[in-house]
């Protein structure tokens, strides 16, 4: 079960990571853009730590507001969740 998860995060990554670049050839070449609600969307199911190194790798999207707020607001709420359930994992092992 562990080892699904790591895959599907995995896959989230890699997706989020070409999502962003392919933003960037779009922006580049004046075409059709993905929506900011598309790139964030992948940040929400998983992608935000690809989100961050897409950002700096293809310098796209750095100062462009309020989609940084967005996206740091997201990775505050994942790493809040992240924490809890850690928590939660340590308090259970206490009680046993």
């Amino acid at each position: 079960m562990l080892l699904l998860a790591a895959l599907v995060i995995l896959i989230v990554n890699i997706a989020t990571f070409v999502a962003f670049g392919v933003d960037k050839q779009r922006a580049i070449a004046g075409a059709r853009r993905l929506r900011e609600a598309d790139l964030l969307g992948l940040a929400i199911i998983g992608g935000t730590p690809a989100a961050f190194l897409a950002r700096r790798h293809f310098r796209h999207k750095t100062r462009k507001q309020p989609f940084s707020t967005m996206l740091a607001v997201v990775a505050l709420m994942q790493a809040g969740a992240i924490a809890g359930a850690g928590w939660s994992v340590i308090e259970v092992g206490l009680q046993a």
